[in-house]
């Protein structure tokens, strides 16, 4: 039982095909996965996007809609800006700008 017998140092043939299909199967995926990735990148760019803070600049896009903001007063959406900085889910910096930007909005 040796290597050139053709037993794949005791795995048979058959083994050596099925390892071969699947390496072949997670390169091609690994290979889709890149150029995806390039092609999503370049639409991103091609619309003005930075595609490395897309995710980021449509939550701060969604988060400062109109659609979110519903019927709140002036004061309740302080408010809410205050209980936000207090729970340090928002830094001061971004409280100050956010609270520029509602009172800028009256």
């Amino acid at each position: 039982m040796g290597f050139d017998d053709g037993d794949f140092g005791g795995f048979d043939s058959g083994f050596a095909t099925v390892f071969t299909i699947v390496a072949v199967i997670i390169v091609l995926g690994i290979i889709a996965v890149i150029v995806l990735a390039v092609r999503n990148g370049a639409k991103a760019r091609r619309a003005g996007l930075d595609p490395t803070t897309l995710n980021t600049d449509i939550a701060i896009k969604v988060l400062q809609s109109e659609a979110l903001r519903g019927e709140q007063s002036v004061e309740q959406r302080l408010a809410k800006l205050d209980e936000l900085k207090a729970s340090g889910a928002i830094s001061p910096d971004e409280h100050a700008a956010a609270r520029a930007r509602i009172l800028g909005e009256i």
